[in-house]
């Protein structure tokens, strides 16, 4: 592998541990020999329901992907970088920030491979029916769940320096996505940071309301990772390969059918196709899978600064190791 300009190792990271935390092309340089056979299917995560369901967008847009594949649910990054640290994934994909905290952590099982582009109006802050919060100024003293290690208290510490104020300016609530619907629809939050589906699912059956979305605040950066043992195979990155140009087959589709994507997304959901439209029509972009680029290595870097200066991370953390290119030639040009 031959990393793009600027994606050279520093001397830290080559010391810090031979092996798991090299790049896969210095692993072979070294004399590592790549595993020729897979082992097993090929475990991929899916992370939330509706439009982020990879297995629903093939099925939508015809593909069958001839692969041998197991997948497994989570509702969040950071519990699909928990997976992969403890061996039980392949392929995940998440945002930016998850990775950043598991840099914190002695183990880094996964390489950052790819870039998912999207929509960021489907992150936002939402308040309850009724709510008098009109402005982001008016989150000052409330509570606000948000979902740890994630892009929601990214966003919302971005809103919050946008308007003058910080975490020790409101209650801040740490909820899983889960924890934080029913705890939003019982009246124990203020507002809530979320993302994803539980956003028309709180305002087509409570009457929420969205305050703000990520717009401005987030970078539309999604991450697709892969572990380093599937990178260490052959077989297992020939399947990543075909699985992810599979991909980019199924975002061009629903691309170019948005109207029939909605009607399938809105009833995998249980919502009102109506507001499935509404948010269709309000994206910011559609999801594109992008390769690994400067750009994407500092727009993580700058998420991990923010996250360094607002004393979220005790101390700040270079990511620039975690990126692997070796799929840019399938991804579009640099």
């Amino acid at each position: 592998m031959t990393l793009p300009t600027g994606l050279g190792l520093s001397r830290r990271h080559l010391l810090f541990g031979a092996g798991a935390l090299l790049p896969m092309g210095l692993l072979s340089a070294c004399g590592a020999k790549p595993a020729q056979q897979a082992s097993g299917p090929l475990r991929v995560s899916i992370t939330g329901k509706g439009e982020s369901d990879t297995r629903l967008l093939f099925k939508a847009a015809g593909i069958e992907t001839g692969l041998d594949l197991h997948y497994s649910e989570f509702q969040g990054g950071n519990l699909v970088v928990e997976a992969l640290n403890g061996g039980s994934l392949d392929y995940g994909g998440m945002s930016e920030i998850p990775p950043i905290f598991a840099l914190g952590s002695p183990i880094q099982s996964f390489r950052q491979i790819a870039v998912l582009h999207g929509d960021v109006n489907n992150q936002v802050v939402l308040v309850p029916k009724g709510s008098k919060i009109e402005k982001l100024e008016d989150l000052k003293g409330k509570r606000v769940g948000y979902v740890r290690a994630t892009t929601s208290q990214y966003f919302l510490i971005k809103m919050l320096e946008s308007v003058g104020l910080s975490f020790d300016d409101i209650t801040p609530v740490a909820l899983g996505v889960t924890d934080g619907a029913s705890a939003f629809s019982q009246g124990a939050l203020d507002a809530w940071a979320i993302y994803g589906f539980p956003i028309q699912r709180a305002v087509a059956t409570e009457g929420a309301r969205v305050l703000k979305t990520a717009l401005g605040f987030l970078s539309g950066n999604y991450l697709v990772v892969a572990h380093v043992d599937a990178l260490k195979n052959l077989a297992k990155v020939a399947e990543i390969r075909q699985y992810l140009g599979l991909l980019r087959q199924a975002y061009a589709w629903a691309a170019g059918h948005q109207d029939q994507w909605a009607e399938i997304v809105a009833k995998e959901i249980g919502v009102p196709l109506e507001y499935v439209r509404d948010q269709f029509a309000n994206k910011s972009d559609n999801y594109e899978l992008r390769p690994v680029t400067e750009a994407a290595i500092q727009s993580q870097q700058e998420v991990a600064d923010t996250f360094t200066r607002a004393g979220v991370l005790a101390k700040p953390v270079d990511v620039r190791f975690l990126w692997d290119d070796r799929f840019n030639d399938i991804l579009g040009a640099v």
